[in-house]
């Protein structure tokens, strides 16, 4: 906007000037031309009283002399008798004083037309005014005018007018950059403070300056940061709230559990427990605090995922021997390094391998095969059962698969992980017959961002290239 200015501010002003410069600097020069001749005209006038009384030569080079000069002026006085073009048909011809410029055609017309004209010549202009004898014949005085009389203060003048043209442009478009400086300035803090607000900075706000109209954007800009401020605290503290709730029960949870003895199965149902507790401890911190549960790894952080997988798995096979269910894990055997905090790893697992658990038969196979790539670490969770009629609605926040218990939260939770890295998830259909859920986990932020696509999927350019070994190799364990 402040270039559009200055170029339509330097366009107007230059149109101006041209309009009235170019008109102005015509006349001044017609001015000085008229002024030229008008003292050509004094100094034809000063001779005309004495060719009225005599034509003596002598007299008559006096009086050019006093009047101008013989280079600057000529008299062109006709012979006795001449005839009314200034010809005597065959007799003497006419006597010529001073420096004569013109021909005689020139002077015979002036003779004949009774009035002063003008005519150009070499180096400028003559002028030829006719004046009366005493004898009535026609006498012309010539006089030279040059072409820098014609022209004399004209090119000044121009140069003037050049400059105040070039004086008003950049004045004009000084302003015009002024005013443009003055709009674009909100304008571009109110862009910031929209970049910086969506990046999650909560604080920014902008100046109420400018202009009507972007001092009242500014205005509404930071009343709406303010309500998202304010609505933020209150789902932190709604979050808080009620994930306290969930002490009492928890609490009655772990009294019963106490009751339960010793064995297995009451290991794993208090360690359950308290593993609960812990998230539900996070979660209020994580309220309270406004911090995310999911933030991108510094250098150094993450975790392994080989050990998280093993660890996950060791405590789902316990229900899955209960039940029934085959399982199997490959590519956990040797250490895994993602840029991903250990407990969202262990939480997004638990999040597909629960959805296994609650959405399919008892007696359901499943497996886990974790690939390690240069550049991303692939986790696949399949199973055998009916599969998810539509992933992308699967995927989409609070939606959920329909089932009673099922909140839509935890696929969400998935894709959220696999986003912090730059990576994606997809649903398909896995060897088992079931579905197969894919994590990408990028390992370097070098690759191209993910490109989100409709109803909160994430689709990626580049396809990648699983080895087929991942899901047949290390047959199911019982």
């Amino acid at each position: 906007m402040r270039w559009a200015l200055v170029k339509v501010s330097l366009a107007v002003t230059a149109m101006v000037v041209v309009a009235f410069a170019v008109p102005l600097g015509l006349v001044i020069r017609e001015m000085a031309r008229d002024r030229a001749f008008a003292g050509a005209e004094r100094e034809a006038a000063a001779v005309a009283p004495a060719l009225s009384i005599t034509t003596d030569r002598d007299q008559l080079e006096r009086v050019v002399a006093s009047a101008g000069s013989d280079a600057g002026m000529a008299v062109h006085l006709p012979a006795p008798g001449a005839r009314a073009d200034g010809t005597d048909g065959g007799a003497r011809p006419g006597t010529e004083i001073g420096r004569r410029r013109v021909g005689d055609e020139d002077v015979a017309a002036v003779r004949e037309m009774g009035r002063a004209s003008t005519t150009e010549v070499s180096g400028g202009f003559a002028l030829l005014q006719p004046v009366a004898l005493s004898t009535g014949e026609i006498a012309v005085v010539e006089v030279y005018v040059p072409e820098s009389a014609v022209t004399n203060g004209v090119a000044t003048a121009w140069a003037v007018l050049a400059g105040v043209g070039v004086a008003l442009i950049v004045g004009s478009v000084a302003v015009a950059d002024r005013l443009g400086v003055r709009m674009v300035q909100p304008a571009r803090r109110l862009v910031e403070g929209a970049h910086e607000l969506g990046e999650g900075k909560l604080g920014a706000r902008v100046p109420e300056e400018g202009p009507d109209e972007l001092r009242r954007a500014a205005v509404a800009f930071n009343s709406m940061a303010d309500q998202v401020v304010q609505l933020l605290a209150n789902e932190r503290e709604l979050a808080a709230d009620l994930s306290h709730r969930l002490r009492t029960p928890l609490t009655v949870l772990r009294l019963n559990a106490a009751s339960l003895g010793e064995g297995p199965a009451a290991e794993q149902t208090r360690a359950a427990v308290e593993q609960l507790e812990r998230e539900v401890d996070t979660i209020i911190r994580t309220a309270r605090d406004a911090k995310p549960q999911t933030a991108a790894a510094g250098p150094g952080a993450g975790c392994d995922a080989a050990e998280v997988v093993r660890e996950r798995m060791g405590f789902w096979s316990a229900l899955a021997e209960d039940e029934g269910r085959k399982w199997r894990v490959a590519g956990a055997d040797r250490p895994v390094r993602i840029p991903v905090a250990r407990a969202d790893l262990a939480a997004s697992l638990d999040a597909l391998l629960g959805n296994v658990f609650r959405h399919t038969a008892e007696g359901t196979a499943f497996a886990v095969d974790l690939h390690n790539g240069e550049d991303a670490v692939i986790v696949l969770v399949s199973d055998a059962g009916p599969g998810i009629p539509d992933p992308e609605a699967a995927m989409a926040r609070g939606r959920g698969s329909g089932h009673d218990g099922s909140t839509g939260l935890g696929l969400d939770i998935v894709r959220r992980l696999a986003e912090s890295t730059g990576g994606d998830v997809r649903i398909g259909s896995s060897v088992l017959g079931g579905t197969e859920v894919r994590i990408w986990i990028q390992l370097d932020g070098r690759a191209a961002p993910a490109r989100r696509g409709h109803r909160g999927t994430v689709r990626r350019r580049r396809t990648p290239r699983l080895i087929p070994s991942l899901r047949s190799t290390t047959p199911p364990s019982s």
